[in-house]
């Protein structure tokens, strides 16, 4: 295969996975507290590439890959929803809720209070108080809940939210839905500076409008690739066609 539908096939590749990144966003521009998936792309090298590098030769080809996906954790626009079980938070930090194997974290704070008057998560998770204990309440009762995380009903104080935040955003892998997991304990940190907002709900940062440009560029990127990939085939067509004709 020649050179040029080697670079071409490579970069059609990495294109097709930054669009697989593209549509699961789009699909979640919609999901409270989602974060984007970005890609971070590198350079194939193979070992022939390095020897011709060493030997200052330019005929070995390097390949763009998409070495590593990477979550963008910028905070998204706080909607008002007027619904006194809806929070956001204002700040670097995550909701803390217990999942099936352990702690989970999330910028979703849509609650609910179950039958049981355990609070929960919309995934149906007991939100974790400090030290990681529940969240108890009386079902049809409102709660109200303070910038500092804290809880009442009734006057009553029913405990503080446990807020995290992560010293490193490698620290975390996503779950599934808006959740994360931690993956490196040493970069769990309490979440001092961040407040929660009764009332409204963070919006997801994969804006629909800049998703929609990317999803265009990538897309016509794709096309002229693919065009590279035909233009080597006939190219490589008309050599052979030249070299067999008598």
């Amino acid at each position: 295969m020649d050179p040029l539908t080697i670079t071409a096939a490579g970069g059609m590749r990495a294109r097709l996975e930054s669009l697989d990144l593209l549509a699961n966003n789009i699909s979640n521009a919609a999901t409270a507290g989602y974060k984007a998936d970005r890609e971070f792309y590198g350079l194939y090298v193979s070992e022939e590439a390095a020897l011709a590098a060493a030997d200052n030769r330019s005929d070995a080809l390097t390949l763009p890959v998409v070495e590593k996906n990477w979550t963008d954790h910028s905070q998204g626009v706080v909607t008002m929803t007027g619904n006194s079980m809806d929070l956001a938070l204002s700040g670097k930090g995550f909701f803390s809720v217990n999942g099936p194997d352990g702690p989970l974290y999330t910028r979703d704070g849509g609650l609910r209070v179950s039958s049981l008057g355990v609070v929960e998560s919309r995934a149906g998770y007991p939100v974790r108080s400090e030290g990681g204990a529940p969240i108890k309440a009386e079902p049809g009762i409102p709660l109200e809940f303070k910038p500092d995380g804290s809880v009442f009903q009734n006057g009553k104080s029913l405990g503080r939210l446990e807020l995290s935040s992560m010293k490193k955003p490698e620290a975390m892998a996503k779950e599934g839905g808006n959740y994360f997991r931690l993956t490196d304990p040493a970069g769990l940190t309490k979440a001092d500076s961040v407040q929660v907002v009764q009332g409204g709900l963070e919006a997801s940062n994969a804006g629909p409008a800049e998703s929609a440009v990317r999803l265009v560029g990538v897309l016509r990127q794709f096309e002229m690739l693919q065009r590279a990939v035909a233009m080597g085939g006939e190219m490589n067509k008309k050599a052979v066609e030249e070299v067999a004709r008598p």
